[in-house]
């Protein structure tokens, strides 16, 4: 039986007042931890909780001039970069990256947008980190290679790594030199990421970690030599026993014993890389723990959970040129002897597009201005929503563009029937969006 008797048979009126003095003061601590906690909450847990956060939205978070002038800087280049130089349709069809195409987006610092300048990159907030995300999102395997190595593959070193460590590895990877890979899903562990098998063994002399086990749709797990890698390690609890909990080490491919599968042939973002990766007696010295022994599990949702807005503005942005170029389209498309952009049903889906595309545009940038303030609680609620809605309506919008088109869409002279492939697998990774919702 649950809840509180305040009241039962045979009871004197003196017990049953000091009972009903008990509840209050139990209900009374209770709304005091409630208000406590919903003082230190993000906006939108507090919206679970009943409560409006002002603070946080209102007025909404702004760039300042000085930021607005540095981003400014990058745009142009970037867009005209993009435009001119990147060949989507190539790099679908050869499934890879061009070398020099690569080699353009190193020089123009993408491998290190968000890594400080100390460390060689350019240090920028993440709200400027959303802004030339819109623009890197016109070539989606691009996107998602560059996502791998920053988002995902080296921010953990930037989170929860030490000084040693963020000095030794970081300039490398800011300047794209070295390339970056998270290496968490397993063949019998999805998005239950908890129930990996990998496992890292410490040596009798303590020195360093043997590390054995597979990982699968590893992007850039061919291109990489440095792995954000996840492992069971036995760890003494607090009562004395030992039990296998999650810990994150920073493994580089010159420790050895590590091997790629084949690049998988998939449906969409063929020119990202995706394999699988082994790990089989890979010797990892205990000073590359990342984070705490035992706390690994903690620094991967805090890695997922501080890239996932990103989705937002990036699909915002595949959005605002999908919207461009049907428009165009269905501006000079007759079809009885009226302009395609004349029918109701056609406006609709339009009106459709632009409402997404604004809705997740917004909610990226209030998430990324939340983050960028200092000392704001975690934005894990935030993440997720951007990545739920973004990833639902460019499923959505690509499909409604496509049969604006109808039988053009659908012919690879156009570029739907990529986008559309390119669309898929953001339902699907940095855990699958029914997941997310949950």
């Amino acid at each position: 039986m649950s809840g509180y008797v305040l009241f039962s048979r045979g009871a004197t009126a003196a017990a049953a007042a000091a009972r009903a003095s008990r509840v209050l003061r139990v209900f009374t601590e209770r709304r005091r931890t409630l208000h406590t906690s919903l003082q230190s909450c993000s906006f939108a847990k507090e919206l679970f909780l009943g409560h409006i956060q002002q603070k946080g939205v209102f007025p909404f978070p702004e760039v300042s001039q000085e930021e607005l002038s540095e981003i400014n800087q990058f745009v142009g280049p970037l867009e005209k970069f993009f435009n001119e130089e990147v060949d989507s349709r190539k790099i679908d069809q050869e499934g890879k990256i061009p070398a020099d195409t690569l080699a353009k987006l190193k020089s123009l610092g993408l491998f290190g947008i968000q890594v400080p300048e100390e460390y060689g990159g350019l240090g920028l907030s993440n709200t400027m980190y959303a802004r030339l995300g819109e623009i890197i999102s016109m070539d989606a395997s691009i996107t998602v290679t560059l996502a791998a190595h920053q988002a995902i593959g080296l921010k953990g070193i930037i989170l929860v790594g030490n000084e040693e460590q963020k000095a030794k590895y970081l300039p490398k990877l800011s300047s794209g030199e070295h390339i970056a890979a998270f290496c968490l899903t397993e063949p019998a562990s999805g998005s239950d990421a908890a129930s990996i098998q990998t496992r890292a063994t410490l040596s009798e002399d303590k020195k360093y970690f043997v590390l054995n086990g597979s990982k699968v749709w590893i992007t850039n797990g061919g291109l990489a030599n440095i792995f954000t890698v996840f492992a069971k390690t036995e760890v003494v609890d607090s009562d004395g026993s030992i039990k296998d909990k999650m810990t994150a080490f920073i493994v580089e491919r010159d420790f050895g014993g590590i091997t790629n599968g084949k690049p998988e042939d998939k449906l969409g973002i063929r020119g990202s890389n995706t394999c699988e990766v082994h790990f089989e007696n890979t010797r990892v010295p205990v000073e590359n723990v990342l984070g705490e022994v035992g706390g690994g599990f903690k620094v991967a949702m805090n890695i997922l959970n501080s890239g996932r807005f990103s989705m937002g503005s990036a699909v915002a942005g595949m959005l605002k040129k999908l919207i461009e170029q049907t428009a165009e389209y269905a501006c000079t498309r007759k079809q009885f002897n009226r302009n395609l952009s004349e029918f109701g049903l056609i406006q609709e889906k339009f009106a459709l597009m632009a409402q997404k595309a604004y809705v997740m545009e917004s909610m990226a940038y209030l998430t990324s201005g939340m983050l960028d303030q200092p000392g704001f609680p975690d934005c894990s609620i935030e993440a997720a929503m951007v990545k739920v809605f973004s990833s639902e309506a460019a499923w959505q919008c690509v499909s409604e563009a496509l049969q604006i088109l109808g039988g053009s869409g659908y012919m690879k002279d156009y570029p739907y029937e990529r986008m559309l492939r390119d669309a898929r697998i953001l339902l699907i990774f940095e855990a699958c969006s029914m997941l997310d919702a949950s």
